[in-house]
């Protein structure tokens, strides 16, 4: 046998479950509480979202989702699937809800199939732990609210905070850049006014020499500066 046919023996569970079964009391004994987990599965299936004691929701879920489980892997043209899903579902026009509605739904779920939460018992009244237990996507409105969106939550107070301080870090940064570029095109237009002015007074030096060379008695030799230099 090899690794791929090794694989379709394993359990594709997606929820801790208990091998040890929970002592559920029932009059009836094993097979009462056979039929009871079978009502609970079908109402399950019906509904798609149920109030009920806790230990038998938790006890249903397992059941639940080793059947969608099944149904997903092996599909309506398996002989044991249909066998199992004619066993644990009562009403049988829900065998058609399973393989072609809750199938497509969940074909590529990567988590559980179900969800359950503790519901809050009444008061006064007997001890029982409460829960609801649902299929997920479900047509009702969830139960819990969404919270991710609620502002005044502390990390979403903290991150709007780090948001804060990073852009004003980057304006900063930004407003530092602009300031450098700004000096650098002043700086390049005093150097240039600095250098036009230099060569203007240069050239004020030299027509005065020449003038002053210029006017000399009559008869006398004209003699450039740069020649008494040398």
């Amino acid at each position: 046998m090899n690794q791929a046919d090794v694989s379709k023996l394993m359990s594709r569970l997606r929820i801790k479950y208990k091998p040890v079964r929970r002592r559920l009391k029932n009059p009836e004994g094993a097979e009462g509480r056979l039929k009871k987990i079978r009502k609970t599965l079908t109402a399950l299936l019906k509904h798609e979202r149920i109030e009920l004691n806790y230990n038998r929701a938790d006890e249903t879920r397992g059941y639940a989702e080793r059947l969608i489980s099944d149904a997903i892997r092996y599909g309506d043209c398996h002989r044991a699937t249909m066998e199992l899903a004619d066993y644990w579902i009562l009403e049988k026009q829900l065998i058609h809800k399973l393989f072609k509605v809750l199938v497509p739904r969940f074909d590529n779920c990567p988590v559980s199939y179900t969800r359950m939460y503790r519901a809050p018992r009444p008061c006064p009244g007997m001890y029982y732990k409460r829960a609801v237990l649902e299929l997920r996507g479900n047509p009702y409105p969830p139960l819990l609210p969404d919270m991710t969106a609620n502002r005044n939550l502390i990390h979403n107070v903290l991150l709007d905070e780090a948001q804060k301080e990073f852009r004003a870090q980057k304006y900063a940064e930004i407003a530092k850049k602009l300031e450098a570029a700004d000096d650098n095109v002043i700086k390049s237009i005093d150097d240039g006014d600095e250098e036009s002015s230099s060569a203007e007074s240069s050239g004020e030096d030299e027509t005065n020499v020449l003038g002053e060379a210029q006017v000399q008695q009559p008869g006398e030799k004209v003699v450039h500066p740069s020649q008494n230099m040398q």
